[in-house]
């Protein structure tokens, strides 16, 4: 232990946690409007590979998280004109988008496997990444993960403070009321889940562009499945997302710097599994908040 640099931890801890909190951050508004999508990690790794093919033919690391969020978003309208217009199973409609994106993201990724993509630069901040301590754990990030935060904050502003946020919310408690009192619930429920496919797809594409950075099939590794525990664990409410994503995301990292200093004699297996251990132990001790009153409920709009 005494060979890891905490700093380097710390700043190690944000880069890992931010795919995480991307994909979180979708679910959780998807979740919030009354919709269960259990494909975060097949529109995870599709914005992965979508994302990594875009940036490497244009040259632009830019547009391959457009791209990203794009292609996610599109395999999310899947998922939500079959649950919300043809009204099927949306447990077992989740898991098969689960699958599909792991099988298309393999095919479509099969001409790109150790080829390297554009490197996506540190957004330079003077002075302040310059601080000791707290500039390279905090100021020394490329862009995506203050876009990150920015979302979670704007989120967090849009629930509870906007008229669109409460709409969204109303239906998400109660889609029967919401639908008496004229709130195109369908229409509104489509909206969420595109933006919670851009989020997963934009997490996806930071594994590719900045964490790895490279396209490794299957290189998603059951993320989607944690940020779908970790909005439990938040309750629906953003704030404790972050520290949901900064748990998994400190234990990662930690794992990952125990494997390099080599001075922990414990299997490696061990350690890679504490990540997840650590996610499952935190839902099993901390209550949760209510989940939304209409959450997994299909609409019928004659009921």
């Amino acid at each position: 232990m005494s060979n890891i640099d905490p700093v380097l931890l710390l700043s190690a801890l944000i880069v890992v946690s931010t795919p995480i909190l991307l994909a979180a951050i979708g679910e959780l508004v998807v979740e919030r409007a009354g919709v269960l999508n259990l494909g975060v990690e097949g529109m995870m790794i599709t914005g992965a590979v979508c994302g990594f093919v875009v940036a490497t033919a244009s040259g632009s690391p830019w547009l391959g998280f457009a791209g990203a969020a794009l292609g996610a978003a599109a395999l999310s309208m899947v998922f939500g004109v079959l649950t919300q217009v043809f009204l099927s199973n949306q447990v077992a409609t989740g898991l098969a988008l689960t699958l599909f994106g792991l099988g298309l993201s393999a095919l479509l990724g099969q001409g790109y496997i150790g080829v390297k993509g554009p490197s996506v630069p540190d957004l330079y901040l003077p002075l302040l990444r310059d601080i000791p301590v707290l500039g390279p754990v905090l100021f020394r990030h490329d862009i995506i993960v203050y876009l990150a935060l920015g979302i979670v904050a704007g989120v967090a502003w849009f629930l509870n403070r906007s008229r669109a946020g409460r709409v969204l919310r109303a239906v998400g408690e109660n889609h029967d009321a919401a639908h008496a009192l004229g709130y195109k619930v369908v229409r509104v429920r489509l909206m969420a889940i595109a933006f919670g496919g851009a989020c997963a797809g934009l997490g996806g594409a930071y594994l590719s562009l900045v964490r790895v950075p490279q396209w490794t099939e299957g290189m998603t590794a059951g993320a989607g499945w944690i940020a779908l525990a970790i909005v439990v664990f938040a309750s629906w409410r953003p704030g404790r997302l972050v520290l949901g994503a900064w748990l998994f995301g400190g234990t990662t990292a930690l794992q990952l710097a125990l494997q390099a200093s080599g001075g922990v004699q414990i299997p490696i297996e061990y350690l890679q599994m504490a990540p997840y251990l650590a996610t499952i132990l935190v839902l099993v001790i901390l209550r949760t908040g209510r989940a939304p009153g209409s959450l997994g409920r299909s609409f019928h709009a004659s009921s």
